[in-house]
């Protein structure tokens, strides 16, 4: 019978988008794939092939709910584990990934009850509250963005963040400097964008010189109240912006532009560095540990972002960050070749490698 991989995730798209790569790339190798999910992170299991077969499970956090909700908290996982290692006793699987979340627990603790060869990979420069919790119970830990910041006593393999079929089209796309034609600014705040953008971008942009500005072409993802205003502003000031909620064609947008500016979440990262584009990236400040700002530290470490932290944001700054970026075409494919310099391609097969590694050793 063919190996069987256990995938463990849930809660966000963060941690389902690179389980689903590695699903699927598991399955193209001949392997059989469940995942293990709670009802949150099914939401985000509709893009996986329909030969993985998912199972939900009762896992819940601490982040939610009032008093009974927490205190229920416990109870829930705990029974989440048990059904977790009964089906696991069954299943007999050759290896369990976890890729984050409180839904990963159980099959993750039923892997470790069990002795099964078992790893996590971490998306963020920090590591999450789970896949802290299991670091010094797995055999591998694999990280995304690099360096990771890690419990003392744990090492980490260094594999990047799975990229979409999209990106890795465009890897390395030969990138235009800008100069005195057409340019484009991408501003993207994550999958709904992200208000401090939209507060702060466009009067940045309104202040660049004239010149400039009638080479200047913005795609803008606003969140869907922000919307009209930002379209309105950049109307009133005369600049060429298309303003969406959504773009369901980031990675063209991105290989096309000059300049990116965006939040620092992990997938955005790995987006822009893949493909190879400067940007201004403004870490989210209430991301757990500030993990945004790790996330950002390599690119910005390689020369290829500059890193507004968001107390430091204002129109001024980040206009004078834009036009220092974008009069500077020499500067600009510099900070294009580093974000290519520390991009990891191929995060899917690193993974792949490290599962495969792990099934022809015996577990402990």
């Amino acid at each position: 019978m063919a190996p069987l991989l256990i995938i463990a995730a849930g809660g966000t798209g963060g941690h389902m988008f690179p389980a689903q790569a590695l699903a699927e790339a598991m399955l193209a190798k001949g392997w059989r794939v469940k995942l293990s999910t709670d009802a949150r992170g099914a939401r985000y299991a509709s893009g996986f092939p329909d030969a993985v077969e998912i199972t939900q499970i009762s896992s819940a956090t601490f982040a939610r709910g009032g008093l009974l909700a927490k205190a229920m908290v416990p109870f829930r996982i705990l029974g989440g584990i048990l059904g977790a290692t009964f089906k696991m006793i069954g299943q007999k699987p050759d290896v369990v990934v976890g890729f984050g979340g409180y839904p990963s627990i159980p099959a993750l603790a039923a892997a470790t009850l069990l002795r099964k060869p078992r790893m996590i990979h971490e998306q963020n420069g920090v590591l999450g509250r789970v896949n802290t919790k299991f670091a010094k119970r797995v055999n591998a830990v694999a990280c995304g963005t690099w360096p990771t910041q890690m419990p003392a006593g744990v090492s980490g393999t260094h594999t990047g963040n799975p990229v979409r079929e999209a990106v890795l089209a465009r890897a390395g796309a030969g990138y235009i400097p800008p100069g005195d034609y057409p340019m484009s600014i991408v501003v993207i705040g994550g999958s709904q964008g992200a208000r401090i953008l939209s507060d702060a971008v466009p009067p940045a942009i309104a202040e660049l010189p004239v010149e400039m500005l009638a080479n200047i072409r913005v795609f803008h993802q606003a969140r869907g109240e922000d919307e009209e205003r930002v379209r309105q502003f950049y109307f009133q000031q005369g600049i060429n912006a298309q303003v969406q909620p959504f773009f369901d064609n980031v990675p063209e947008l991105f290989a096309e532009a000059q300049l990116i500016i965006s939040r620092a979440g992990a997938s955005s990262v790995a987006d822009i560095s893949v493909i190879g584009r400067p940007s201004v990236l403004v870490p989210y400040a209430a991301a757990m540990d500030d993990h945004q700002t790790a996330n950002a530290k390599g690119l910005a470490d390689a020369g290829a972002a500059t890193v507004i932290p968001e107390r430091q944001l204002d129109a001024e700054t980040l206009r004078t960050e834009v036009q220092r970026i974008l009069t500077n075409p020499d500067g600009a494919s510099a900070m294009a070749q580093a974000a290519v310099s520390v991009s990891r391609p191929d995060a899917t097969q690193a993974l792949v490698d490290m599962v495969e590694e792990l099934a022809q050793k015996p577990a402990k």
